[in-house]
């Protein structure tokens, strides 16, 4: 599992440094991207941060606090669909915090944080944890954290290439990983139950099952 999810976890973060330094997101930094109320550079710094942030929860200490799986990170989250939920306005803050240094700026700090971390993922321990520094006090196994990055990924690639119109395909390793964790966490969130008609009966999907994020 932590080779296999570190593996997965760097190839989508390449295709993230290599979108985020493409021509079409530096000429269009300012403008409106595919999510509303959220710039094309908003995006690049929120898509750039599942780069970034792997270092930093790193760095950060821990006090073995117990660890929040991958799939509750996600299935707590309230409001997710609601653009001017705390959640999000949340995340829009630090998203333009972080591209507020310009795109270029932003592709090269990417860039070089993943090329430190194409090496420090193969020293850290299977049983290693990192804080997660936006919710004091809270870890996560360092392998998880890193499903939640590739589910980041694999979302905000998406995003930022429809709002450039640049082509970029997204791993199918990282693709499997979000679906899993998302999936698991609409079950966590609505049950089976409400999960299967979100499947195969959708005009009694009332509470939109599958929507997590």
């Amino acid at each position: 599992m932590t080779d296999e999810i570190r593996k997965t976890y760097l190839q989508a973060a390449e295709k993230a440094v290599h979108l985020l330094a493409t021509e079409q997101v530096a000429r269009r930094w300012e403008t409106e991207s595919v999510l509303p109320g959220m710039s094309v550079g908003g995006l690049a710094g929120h898509l750039a941060r599942s780069v970034l942030q792997v270092e930093w929860f790193l760095d950060g200490q821990v006090v073995g606090a117990e660890p929040v799986s991958p799939v509750r990170y996600y299935a707590r989250l309230a409001d997710t669909s609601l653009p001017d939920s705390a959640l999000n306005v949340g995340v829009r803050a630090r998203s333009e915090e972080t591209a507020a240094a310009g795109p270029v700026a932003v592709a090269e700090e990417a860039r070089a944080a993943w090329e430190r971390l194409t090496q420090r993922l193969g020293t850290e321990s299977a049983d290693r944890r990192v804080a997660v520094l936006h919710r004091p006090g809270e870890e996560m196994l360092l392998d998880g954290y890193l499903q939640t990055r590739c589910v980041e990924l694999a979302v905000h690639l998406d995003d930022l290439a429809l709002s450039v119109d640049a082509p970029c395909r997204v791993p199918d390793a990282a693709l499997a990983v979000a679906v899993d964790v998302l999936v698991a966490a609409a079950r966590d969130r609505h049950g089976d139950q409400a999960v299967l008609h979100a499947l195969a009966r959708r005009e009694r999907d009332v509470d939109q099952a599958l929507r997590v994020l």
